[in-house]
C-alpha cells in the first residue's frame, strides 16, 4: 500500500505534462475533483492539482515537440545527484540532470533500461503528495515493459526494490516494495508487454492507478468529457474494478475501485 510516510525508494510524488493544462485541469476537475492552483510565476506555469485543499499530483502545460502528454511518477531519494548516477551506471539514461526547485527539493528525470521514463525527488520543504489512496488520490503503480526480470534487477539497483510474486490462474504477477520494509508496503508491479497485447502495441510505461467509488461512473463520465477507453471497467478478483483511460489529450492513467480486505 502507498504511504505518505515516505521512505527512500518510495513513489512520493506524480506530475502531468500536457499540451492543454487548462483543458486537462478541466477533466480531471470534473473526473476526480481536483482543482489546479498555480505554483506562483517563478515556477513557470507548474502548478498542483489539489482535493479538499491536499496536493494529489502536479502538472505543466509542455510543447508538443517534448513528447506526447503523459503522466511521469517520481520516487523519493536522499540524494538525487548519487541516484542518477546509479542509473547511468544500471544501463539507464539521464534525461534532466538533477537540479534545485527554489526552496521544495531536487529533482531529475531520467529513465530506466527499457527507456521508461521516470522521476527522482529528492525533498526539503516538499516531502510529497498530502494524500494517497482515496478517493481521487494515487493508489498504485504498473510499470510495462518488454522484461520483468531486467526491470527488477535495473530498480533494486538503482532504488533497491524488491520484489515479491502473486499467483493467480495462469501465471504470476510481481509485486515491488521499498528496500527493508514489510509486504504492506508494495506499492506497485511489474507486467510484461507480451501479456498484455493492448499494451505491448504502444509500449513501455509506468501507468498510475487513482482511486475511485464508483469506476462504471467514473468510465462513463471521462467518455462524455473527451477521454478514451482503453480498457473498459473489469472486475479483478480480490483487487478490484479496474478501467484504463486516457485523457483527452492522451495521457494514459487508470482507475479503480479498490475490492474490500478479504476480511472484512
Amino acid at each position: 500500500m502507498l504511504t505518505t510516510r515516505f521512505v527512500n525508494g518510495a513513489p512520493n510524488w506524480v506530475d502531468l505534462g500536457t499540451t492543454d493544462l487548462d483543458g486537462a485541469a478541466s477533466f480531471y476537475g470534473a473526473l476526480f475533483g481536483w482543482r489546479f492552483e498555480s505554483a506562483g510565476p517563478e515556477a513557470g506555469g507548474y502548478g498542483f492539482f489539489e482535493l479538499n485543499g491536499r496536493k494529489v499530483a502536479g502538472g505543466m502545460q509542455n510543447p508538443a515537440e517534448q513528447g506526447p502528454p503523459s503522466w511521469t511518477v517520481y520516487f523519493r531519494s536522499a540524494d538525487a545527484r548519487a541516484t542518477a548516477e546509479a542509473v547511468e551506471q544500471a544501463h539507464g539514461t539521464v534525461r534532466m540532470r538533477p537540479m534545485q526547485v527554489m526552496d521544495q527539493g531536487h529533482m531529475a528525470i531520467v529513465a530506466d533500461s527499457a527507456g521508461v521514463p521516470f522521476g527522482i525527488w529528492q525533498p526539503a520543504a516538499l516531502e510529497g503528495v498530502d494524500v494517497l489512496n482515496e478517493p481521487g488520490a494515487l493508489c498504485w503503480l504498473e510499470l510495462y515493459v518488454p522484461d520483468v526480470p531486467a526491470a527488477a534487477g535495473f530498480y533494486h539497483s538503482v532504488l533497491g526494490w524488491e520484489t515479491s510474486s502473486v499467483l493467480f490462474p495462469g501465471g504470476a504477477y510481481t509485486c515491488v516494495n521499498p528496500a527493508g520494509q514489510e509486504e504492506d508496503t508494495v506499492f506497485g508491479g511489474f507486467v510484461a508487454l507480451s501479456d498484455d497485447p493492448a499494451e505491448a502495441a504502444t509500449g513501455a510505461y509506468w501507468l498510475p492507478y487513482f482511486e475511485v467509488t464508483d469506476t462504471d461512473a467514473v468510465v462513463a463520465e471521462a467518455e462524455e468529457l473527451g477521454g478514451r477507453v482503453r480498457m473498459p471497467a473489469t472486475d479483478v478478483p480480490d483487487v478490484g474494478r479496474v478501467a484504463k483511460l486516457a485523457d483527452p489529450y492522451g495521457a494514459r492513467f487508470a482507475v479503480i475501485r479498490t475490492a474490500p480486505p478479504q476480511d472484512a
